[in-house]
């Protein structure tokens, strides 16, 4: 296989961030995986998956906590070890790619979010939130952007936002405030890494069928089928996104024909919103 260059994709123990990795070790890229230390054993069963696609991608696990700034360096760090440089970055918490011409790709998928009412939200929960959910996307951004510019090859850089940060919602202040601050700091950093041939996008979606999802309806006391109906019912294509959905989108985005694209944060929503 003549690889298309390295993709780190970070938070890829879970759905989306697993279909983000299994979607471009498909499309030609070596694939590097990653989430925390806890969830290795799931990180190894991606490994085993995209095996069994046959694509002859070469792939790597590496566990780090993307809130934590000197795990992120060492990630980046043992990613060039093994493959050479990074092409794609991945993040929601965090993916990253890295591709086999220098060029460098990341996609940050790593992300977490505690439902509640504004005026119980705590300081705890606030801090836990912007340092997974924005800190450790701008870990990822910036080192993943140090190694792209090193390398002179340009990249691509994708983070995870989510239709809560660009539209407001109830019971998801901490988790609105946090989506809002990607989008900025995607714009920001769009405008500055462009020179560079770096592109920087985000992805925010409607309703999908996730853990995340599911974890709403049984804090409501819901089964989440009933939101699911409801959700799918109430949107114009008539159902919910599944993480192929996202993942399909960020092929598009780590690809070589969205390099006109940048600073955008684009939302699969089946039209439920529209910016």
């Amino acid at each position: 296989m003549v690889s298309k260059g390295t993709a780190v994709v970070t938070g890829a123990a879970q759905r989306i961030g697993r279909a983000i990795a299994l979607r471009l070790a498909a499309d030609g890229f070596y694939i590097a995986l990653n989430d925390i230390g806890a969830k290795s054993n799931e990180l190894q069963g991606v490994e085993a998956k995209i095996a069994a696609l046959g694509c002859g991608a070469k792939t790597g696990v590496f566990t780090a906590d993307v809130a934590v700034e000197d795990e992120v360096h060492a990630l980046l760090v043992a990613v060039v070890e093994k493959f050479g440089g990074i092409h794609v970055l991945s993040a929601a918490a965090s993916i990253h790619t890295l591709v086999a011409d220098g060029t460098f790709q990341m996609v940050a998928n790593a992300g977490i979010c505690k439902p509640g009412s504004f005026l119980d939200v705590n300081i705890d929960d606030w801090d836990r939130t912007f340092a997974v959910n924005v800190r450790g996307v701008f870990l990822c951004y910036q080192y993943a952007a140090k190694q792209m510019v090193a390398q002179g090859r340009g990249g691509r850089i994708i983070g995870a936002c989510s239709l809560a940060g660009k539209q407001g919602a109830p019971k998801l202040s901490t988790y609105s405030a946090s989506k809002f601050a990607v989008r900025g700091l995607t714009q920001a950093a769009a405008t500055e890494l462009g020179p560079h041939g770096i592109t920087v996008n985000a992805y925010a979606p409607g309703i999908i069928e996730s853990p995340m999802t599911d974890g709403f309806a049984h804090l409501a006391g819901v089964d989440p089928k009933v939101i699911y109906d409801r959700q799918a019912a109430q949107t114009p294509v008539g159902k919910n996104g599944k993480p192929v959905d996202v993942a399909a989108l960020v092929s598009f985005l780590a690809s070589a024909e969205s390099s006109f694209v940048t600073g955008q944060t684009i939302s699969p929503n089946g039209g439920r919103y529209f910016d």
